[in-house]
């Protein structure tokens, strides 16, 4: 018993430990957004002394952040639509249909390529493309950047959910006279629930962090999303605004701990309501 005890205080102790680092950036974050910025020379307090609300009120009035948060939510909203449409769809038809040539593996290998390789691969060819286009200030560039990342994640990844699924209840849903796009809407994707909000929870969490993509074909300071917003956030004497930087971090974690959250339920959901009835 005493062994089994000491054990289970271990465990206990290890689990408040892991806890402890994973929730520490967080509270600092927190604590760097709330504190004034005269606390933040020399020696910084793990507890701030006062609090204030000073950066997150000169955040939106001077800095203009509300104009970013829209910017991003329009970015990853409207990329997150498309990638996942695109993405599920060119999935379902590498899974189940059978193409005259060996080609669904080489077609899989190639999808994957597209992910893998690092985003500045693409930045010349993007840039030059859509610079002939006449599009660079807009917000169009950052859209299609995210699609072009997500839609081969979607589709690795989504392959593999649409070939475990028993090919039998399709076939008694075209007996009963479904169409293709019934068949795919109302009882495929209902079965891969939980993979959908996966992906989505991931495509929405690169969507809204994107950068790389962003600096470089991003030129209008109106058309800033969050990420570019917060790293051009300095003073006069060019040093960061710490205390700015972190409110802008409090604020940009909120969408994604709302859509995680949302997405969540579904893929309980999914979890649950997922079984094949006989």
């Amino acid at each position: 018993m005493k062994q089994k005890t000491y054990v289970t205080v271990l465990k206990v102790l290890a689990a408040g430990v892991l806890l402890f680092i994973a929730l520490f950036p967080i509270y600092w974050l927190v604590a760097m957004a709330i504190r004034p910025t005269s606390e933040m020379t020399g020696h910084i307090s793990v507890i701030p002394a006062t609090l204030t609300i000073g950066h997150f009120k000169e955040l939106f009035i001077e800095k203009g952040f509300a104009t970013a948060l829209v910017n991003s939510l329009q970015t990853t909203l409207i990329s997150l639509v498309f990638s996942m449409v695109f993405g599920l769809c060119t999935a379902y038809v590498i899974a189940r249909k059978r193409f005259r040539f060996r080609i669904k593996r080489p077609l899989s290998y190639w999808v994957l390529l597209v992910r893998v390789l690092p985003p500045v691969a693409f930045t010349i060819p993007l840039y030059t493309m859509f610079s002939r286009l006449g599009i660079l200030n807009t917000k169009i560039p950052a859209t299609l950047a995210c699609v072009l990342i997500n839609v081969p994640f979607i589709i690795w990844f989504m392959i593999s959910f649409f070939q475990d699924l028993p090919e039998e209840v399709e076939e008694s849903a075209k007996v009963d006279g479904a169409t293709e796009l019934q068949l795919f809407v109302k009882i495929v994707l209902p079965l891969v629930a939980p993979g959908i909000a996966a992906l989505a929870m991931l495509s929405f969490m690169y969507a809204w962090n994107e950068y790389t993509y962003s600096v470089i074909f991003v030129q209008s300071p109106n058309n800033y999303t969050v990420p570019l917003t917060l790293a051009v956030l300095n003073t006069e004497d060019n040093l960061t605004n710490f205390g700015l930087v972190a409110a802008g971090g409090v604020i940009s974690v909120i969408p994604i701990t709302l859509f995680v959250i949302f997405a969540q339920n579904y893929l309980i959901s999914g979890l649950s309501s997922g079984a094949v009835k006989e």
